[in-house]
């Protein structure tokens, strides 16, 4: 289905024109807030990254694959009644390692939207932190940008 994605007036204006020049009658649908951000997903790598080197006992990748299972599982599995009857008939029965090795292929945190990923990014942040393992600290437009999406979380 066609989308996009709304972040100024301009953003705004172009889609209004798009709009007023489509065929009748035409659906639209809206939801709040966007996919996951590009800093999100550079953040997630580089933290895996970090991870991977100070623990000493995982790839980068193999960390990013149990943070998916651990993690950004249980949020898909919360918001997604698709996502949970798919992953419990198809992954859930298996060991944990084969679990975690299906999480190469099985696409978790590439189907979360802003929300999900701050909320990801911020479990990540703190078993790091309890662990000792030292992440390099978001951009600051990111963070103020995670803390938009925290605030409407709490409201």
């Amino acid at each position: 289905m066609p989308h996009r994605i709304i972040n100024s007036q301009d953003d705004l204006d172009d889609f209004t024109r798009l709009a007023s020049n489509l065929a009748r009658p035409f659906t639209v649908e809206w939801q709040l807030g966007r996919d996951r951000s590009l800093d999100q997903n550079r953040l997630q790598f580089l933290w895996a990254r970090e991870a991977a080197e100070q623990r000493g006992d995982m790839t980068a990748d193999e960390v990013r694959c149990e943070w998916k299972l651990i993690h950004g599982v249980p949020i898909l599995r919360e918001e997604s009644a698709e996502f949970r009857e798919i992953y419990d008939a198809a992954i859930k029965p298996l060991p944990y390692d084969r679990k975690i090795k299906a999480m190469r292929f099985i696409p978790v945190t590439s189907e979360m939207k802003v929300p999900q990923m701050v909320r990801y990014l911020d479990t990540i942040q703190r078993e790091c932190a309890q662990q000792g393992v030292r992440l390099t600290d978001p951009d600051p437009d990111l963070n103020t940008y995670h803390a938009r999406y925290r605030a409407k979380e709490a409201a």
